[in-house]
């Protein structure tokens, strides 16, 4: 691994100072927070920048987890996996979060890595993305031009690519209040179930007695970016979650997207994934 010089700031806004200094001279600078995968890279010479800033010592707040009254939960980029899964907060406002957490990676991963740093890494498998996008989440983010928000979903551009500028950092997180809504999440791996997921499936439905009134599906892990399914959305508006309409529904979410092939299975093997943990994950729905 390549030396390089290391900034600890004391707030948000000179961290945000200090990358759009190394970004104005052009030199190699990068933010890091629990650091669980830009290490990793920096060790295996995909990133050598001759700068890091980190966000350890920033202000407090921005780890904070917080319920306002309005029924938002509000997370602070700072906040590490683990303090979410075991947040009364996050479980009374969005529990579909405190179970999905309880297999993303493994805990030493989790007591490190920070939910700001999860999101802006942009890496197709992570498992909060698409479950943050089905629920409507937002990120707030701060650059040398202000405070921008918006949401998760419009957060990725491609495979380890976001929209955000080289001087802009997420510094908050917040999911809507999830009234009329019910949510859930799953994950296809091919050995622990902690492990990278072979595909990823995030489901948000809003119910009127026994019709889904909105629906929300997003495909994750076999695609480059969280991908909401409209064509299975479509199917599920208006209607009840009796067998045939879970069936149509996973037959439009496997016939309306482009799926890649890699270790973990073909494009043909990931589609009928795709269509079966659809209805599963609308049943799991149903359940609650």
């Amino acid at each position: 691994m390549s030396p390089f010089e290391l900034d600890e700031p004391r707030t948000l806004r000179k961290a945000v100072a200090l990358l759009d200094a190394g970004t104005a001279c052009d030199e190699p600078v990068r933010a890091i927070a629990g650091g669980t995968a830009l290490m990793l890279m920096m060790k295996a010479g995909v990133f050598e920048p001759a700068r890091l800033v980190s966000l350890r010592r920033v202000e407090k707040r921005y780890a904070a987890v917080r319920v306002n009254r309005e029924g938002a939960l509000h997370i602070g980029a700072m906040a590490t996996l683990s303090s979410l899964a075991s947040s009364a907060a996050v479980k009374r406002a969005a529990p579909v979060i405190t179970q999905t957490l309880r297999t993303l990676s493994n805990v030493r991963v989790r007591n490190v890595a920070t939910l700001g740093g999860h999101l802006a890494h942009a890496d197709p498998h992570m498992d909060l993305p698409p479950l943050l996008t089905a629920l409507g989440a937002e990120v707030r983010t701060l650059s040398p031009a202000g405070e921008r928000t918006l949401a998760v979903g419009d957060l990725y551009r491609g495979y380890f690519e976001t929209v955000l500028a080289d001087n802009e950092l997420i510094s908050e997180v917040t999911v809507p209040p999830l009234d009329g809504w019910r949510a859930a999440y799953l994950k296809v791996t091919t050995r622990a179930a902690d492990d990278w997921p072979t595909l990823g499936i995030a489901v948000a439905l809003q119910m009127t007695a026994d019709t889904v009134a909105a629906a929300r599906i997003v495909v994750s892990a076999a695609t480059n970016t969280p991908l909401r399914l409209t064509a299975a959305e479509d199917v599920l508006r208006g209607a009840t979650l009796d067998a045939a309409t879970l069936a149509r529904c996973g037959d439009a979410a496997a016939s309306g997207v482009e799926l890649a092939a890699d270790a973990h299975g073909s494009s043909a093997y990931k589609r009928e994934l795709l269509r079966v943990y659809v209805q599963r994950a609308l049943r799991q729905i149903e359940k609650t």
